[in-house]
């Protein structure tokens, strides 16, 4: 296949490639303040359906909302971030969210039933936004500091990874931590996913491993055993995630070429 931004290549590093929710359509986002909507065909050329450009604003993270009206991108020095309506074709900017202390904003996840945005600030703190309003709901606190968080598919629950090696799963109605468990031989955590049918739970660490654990064992064991722990990275795994039928695991590097692994 051609390369899916093949009208428009960045100009930097690309931060965020992500597919629609439910049309035939690709979005790169990065270090050149754009973000660009390509239409996916088959073979042919990928055609540009149209770039927005973020003034002073290197994105961090760009990710549709779940039901692919809106995109929200965040820079990587900046405690504003930006929603992108692609209904009415406006670039909305968010100031400020009343309640978030925090110097940038960087990371966030968007939960499955479009409900919350999770935001991870510094010092462990989890600000739980509206996606509706984009207003804060409510702020939760890891020990140490959180290095990537996920929502379980039903959104009930989000798992936070530590830096520390430690993962808090919290309810996210009552937002009480319901149990924490140590990711084995972790010596700093990276990243995290659950598996679509919450079966799985994937944990990355600095070392390279990717530590597979059944659910039912994250919510009852202080020290669960993985069931697998995939060691063929050597360098830092950056980026871990389920395909939607939870018989594929990616895992993947971005501090050496070539280092995506499917299992």
């Amino acid at each position: 296949c051609l390369p899916a931004n093949q009208e428009r290549f960045a100009n930097g590093r690309l931060a965020t490639v992500q597919f629609h929710p439910s049309a035939q359509v690709v979005m790169t986002a990065g270090h050149d303040r754009s973000i660009s909507l390509f239409q996916v065909k088959n073979f042919d050329l990928n055609p540009k359906i149209q770039s927005i450009y973020l003034e002073s604003f290197p994105i961090y993270k760009a990710c549709f909302s779940v039901d692919g009206e809106q995109v929200i991108a965040t820079g990587t020095h900046h405690k504003m971030f930006f929603v992108y309506d692609m209904m009415g074709g406006s670039i909305i900017p968010i100031q400020k969210v009343r309640g978030v202390e925090e110097r940038f904003l960087r990371h966030f996840e968007v939960s499955p039933d479009g409900s919350f945005m999770l935001v991870t600030g510094t010092s462990g703190y989890l600000h739980l936004l509206s996606m509706k309003t984009k207003e804060l709901i409510s702020t939760m606190k890891v020990n140490g500091r959180c290095t990537a968080s996920a929502f379980t598919p039903d959104s009930s629950k989000i798992y936070s990874y530590s830096k520390e090696g430690e993962v808090f799963i919290w309810d996210v109605r009552s937002r009480k931590c319901l149990h924490k468990f140590e990711d084995e031989g972790s010596l700093e955590g990276k990243c995290i996913a659950v598996s679509k049918n919450n079966q799985y739970v994937a944990c990355g660490s600095a070392s390279g491993v990717v530590n597979l654990y059944t659910t039912d064992v994250c919510l009852k064991e202080n020290h669960p055993k993985p069931v697998k722990a995939i060691m063929n990275l050597v360098t830092s795994a950056t980026c871990v995630t389920f395909n939607p039928t939870t018989e594929i695991l990616a895992v993947a590097s971005r501090e050496t070429d070539e280092a995506v692994k499917l299992v």
